[in-house]
């Protein structure tokens, strides 16, 4: 019976299973919950949606929930654990997507890309360089320094893009969304470019830290919030400090 579910059908038949309320599910995950009533139980879920629900559940397995393979919940040594931002991967409503991709197309594009594995490649045109050193030690150095090759390209369909680098992260603040010593894929942006409520890694003039950012009362600042909130405290830092600023695109627990 279960093979024959929708997505939507499986994810109420995962909060049944582990007893989680619905109201709280809609809460925890932001989606409205109108999106599982009448007509709407039929239609898909944005590929942004699904991100969230697996983010915020890692125990969900991405293969039974989009393709009905598997068991509902993820088993030791199964697929690797990772976090993928939710502009990693294609938005069925994104205009310019559905110029290119018939829907069909659109489903595949989300369902291979939440349930490729990353892989080691020593091709430079496949993957994304990845530098064995820590953000928190100074990869903003390393970046700079045009003699310092990567040790190897990282192979993950999401974050196969131009401009997106892999380093190593340190530290329990991000937990348990990034652990100490998972590799996170970055993108430089702009200042302009911060979406509030977002992960990003700053460089910062005497330190570099990896945080949600939130909007400050004071325009020229901004608020650097841990997600361990038990065991590290928020800080404000002004914004002339920033001297560079990257885009967190997600995570992957370190595989060799």
């Amino acid at each position: 019976m279960e093979e024959n579910l929708t997505i939507k059908g499986k994810i109420l038949t995962f909060l049944d299973s582990a007893g989680i309320k619905k109201v709280d599910f809609f809460n925890t995950t932001g989606i409205k919950d109108s999106n599982f009533k009448g007509k709407n139980m039929q239609s898909q879920l944005g590929g942004d949606m699904i991100v969230k629900i697996l983010t915020t559940y890692p125990n969900l397995s991405a293969d039974w929930l989009l393709t009905g393979n598997g068991p509902m919940l993820k088993t030791k040594g199964s697929n690797q654990s990772c976090s993928v931002a939710e502009d990693a991967i294609p938005d069925p409503k994104d205009k310019k997507n559905k110029a290119i991709y018939p829907k069909k197309q659109e489903e595949n594009s989300i369902t291979e890309a939440l349930l490729s594995e990353p892989s080691v490649s020593y091709t430079p045109s496949k993957g994304a360089p990845y530098y064995d050193v820590d953000f928190l030690g100074g990869f903003d150095l390393t970046f700079n320094n045009q003699t310092v090759t990567p040790e190897y390209n990282i192979d993950f369909k999401p974050f196969n893009k131009l401009g997106v680098t892999w380093v190593n992260i340190t530290g329990h603040s991000m937990e348990p969304k990034i652990n100490h010593g998972d590799i996170i894929a970055l993108k430089e942006c702009r200042l302009e470019d911060v979406q509030y409520g977002e992960i990003y890694a700053v460089v910062l003039d005497t330190i570099r830290t990896v945080k949600i950012l939130r909007k400050s009362n004071d325009p020229n600042r901004m608020r650097y919030v841990p997600i361990n909130e038990e065991n590290y405290d928020e800080q404000e830092y002004d914004n002339s400090r920033i001297l560079r600023i990257f885009e967190v695109l997600g995570n992957i627990s370190r595989f060799m």
